[in-house]
């Protein structure tokens, strides 16, 4: 890659603390949680990945099991979809950095489809945003994938119509080129244990079941609990566009599983989309 002008490039925010913040340690943690994980054979072609987003050392096992399926795969765009944790400028989002900076070097924005997306929604550009639950899935993709250009949205407004819409505007442009969708989510947040497992059991069953509709009416009437439900719904949404027939969750744990304390737990999730 060619010299980058620094002032186009959004730095890494959670480096260091939400992830290993040296290279070489980056790349042994992803490799130690890959290595973890047994190879699932889908039967078709993966379009979309779901995937937690706290911090490695309680989600990162979780979410190896959905990069594992990326291993001799290629792809050149992905679309990860997040949710928006600390501030909300409107419904959707996206950095008006041309790069994205981890550890393991930069990630070029595809901003023309950002311009198109723009065309089709009301894309909010914004600069020094603090949203872990993007960047955190960077390290995964770049050293599963290596080079690969990335459409970013941060979705505020998570009702179905607002995923109805993203995911419309989406499919479209994916169809151009080797594209992979990527929702970032965790489940139910600080229920005791069995309580969190019970919730998060009903996600499952609507992810397996490749049924957005039923996931997101059971979020709406809070019969579960999912940070990043809308990006989960839209790239389900998106995915089933794209030709997506099938799903399967490939692993679920939740915090107390890594801690050992159950008092108040944050459910993790993995799946494929195929």
């Amino acid at each position: 890659m060619s010299a980058v002008d620094r002032s186009q490039v959004r730095p890494s925010v959670i480096a260091g603390s939400w992830y290993p913040g040296r290279p070489a340690e980056l790349r042994t943690t992803i490799e130690r949680y890959l290595a973890n994980v047994e190879p699932t054979e889908l039967e078709g072609e993966v379009v979309g990945l779901i995937a937690p987003h706290a911090g490695y050392i309680y989600s990162g096992q979780v979410a190896a099991y959905a990069y594992k399926q990326l291993e001799g795969r290629d792809f050149d765009l992905v679309a990860l979809i997040s949710p928006i944790h600390q501030m909300y400028m409107g419904t959707y989002m996206v950095t008006s950095y041309a790069y994205y900076e981890t550890p393991l070097g930069l990630v070029p924005v595809a901003t023309d489809l950002v311009d198109e997306l723009a065309e089709e929604l009301n894309l909010v550009r914004v600069q020094r945003d603090g949203e872990h639950s993007l960047e955190i899935q960077l390290p995964f993709l770049q050293y599963v994938l290596g080079e690969f250009r990335l459409l970013p949205v941060m979705l505020g407004d998570q009702d179905w119509g607002s995923c109805q819409r993203l995911a419309s505007a989406l499919a479209p442009l994916l169809t151009r080129e080797k594209a992979l969708l990527v929702a970032s989510t965790d489940l139910s947040h600080f229920h005791p244990y069995d309580r969190a497992v019970q919730l998060d059991r009903r996600v499952l069953e609507r992810v397996e079941a490749f049924d957005p509709r039923g996931l997101s009416e059971d979020l709406r009437a809070r019969r579960c609990e999912a940070c990043g439900g809308g990006p989960v719904i839209a790239v389900m949404l998106a995915a089933q566009e794209l030709g997506a027939k099938r799903a399967r969750v490939l692993c679920y744990a939740n915090s107390g599983d890594v801690t050992g304390d159950h008092s108040q737990v944050v459910g993790y999730m993995a799946a494929a989309l195929f």
